[in-house]
């Protein structure tokens, strides 16, 4: 019997935000709307959304001894999210910049902070927090060797689910724990490196598959995602028609949710299809974990 349904373990952030009529070129300023402070970052994000959709979560993180600290862990808290593995101190909390224009896209810089400071040796000091989980989530917003050491202290039972954003090179050990590697064309552009030679998505999810990773999903937004593994080929999941307020957050409410869906016994195309409705329900409102839904809401959409 597991404690958790699901152990993040990823960057906190808070989210300052500036709504735009459009996006400044090189050199160039332009007036937007007035500053918000949001909870984010993308581990932050995941155990978030996870919550809220019902999963037993739990969070490991660092964030800094300051007031945006103290607003993340308030956040994790009344979503329901164990904070028990957030570690504070060490830097300052990190920071992301964030303009959003009137379509919803947004554009993102991170000051990583506390985040650049989570350690393999917090990783392996937490190694109770891997045996009491079904599934293992993280990202690339925390050292890459913080990343390899949660492969490398996974219990034998976890499914270790990874989205490389922002993307890098990923290194053997890496890819060939995940189930799934989670891209959008971005992501699948940059760990495919020489190896993306076609624009089609099938093909991507093909050759991310060769690299070693258990399954593969790509996310395609209003196109809906692909699902590949070695033993049931590419399957496409449709996306969700909706009126997208902003993007911010969404990709993170989406792998959240297929990480839950796969402990609970889903088949990884059903996962993929629920993970679609949360990202979606998610874009029809402002701002990253205040628009994630609940499983009632998700039911509804």
């Amino acid at each position: 019997m597991y404690d958790y349904d699901l152990l993040v373990v990823g960057s906190a952030n808070a989210d300052l935000v500036i709504g735009v009529e459009r996006r400044p070129g090189a050199g160039e300023t332009v007036l937007g709307s007035d500053l918000a402070v949001h909870p984010g970052g993308k581990g932050a994000n995941q155990a978030v959304a996870a919550a809220r959709l019902g999963a037993r979560t739990v969070l490991l993180a660092r964030v800094g001894d300051d007031a945006y600290g103290r607003l993340l862990l308030d956040s994790q808290r009344a979503a329901g999210v164990d904070t028990v593995g957030v570690l504070v101190g060490g830097a300052p909390t990190g920071v992301a910049l964030i303009t959003v224009d009137p379509s919803g896209d947004n554009s993102i810089v991170v000051s990583p902070g506390a985040n650049g400071r989570l350690t393999p040796q917090d990783v392996r000091t937490a190694a109770s927090l891997f045996l009491a989980s079904r599934v293992v989530s993280t990202q690339l917003e925390i050292p890459l060797e913080s990343v390899v050491e949660v492969v490398r202290n996974l219990a034998p039972d976890n499914r270790f689910v990874l989205n490389p954003s922002p993307p890098r090179s990923l290194p053997p050990e890496v890819l060939a724990a995940c189930d799934p590697l989670i891209v959008n064309e971005h992501e699948a552009k940059v760990v495919l490196g020489d190896a993306y030679v076609s624009d089609r998505p099938e093909d991507w999810a093909r050759l991310l598959l060769a690299k070693g990773p258990r399954s593969v999903v790509v996310t395609l937004g209003a196109e809906g995602a692909l699902v590949a593994s070695s033993s049931a080929g590419v399957t496409r999941v449709p996306s969700v028609k909706v009126d997208a307020v902003d993007t911010t957050g969404a990709g993170d409410a989406f792998t959240a949710a297929l990480a839950y869906r796969l402990g609970s016994g889903a088949s990884l195309a059903e996962a993929a299809a629920y993970a679609a409705r949360v990202g979606a329900a998610a874009v029809t409102k402002e701002g990253a974990q205040e628009s994630f839904p609940t499983a009632e809401e998700v039911d509804t959409l």
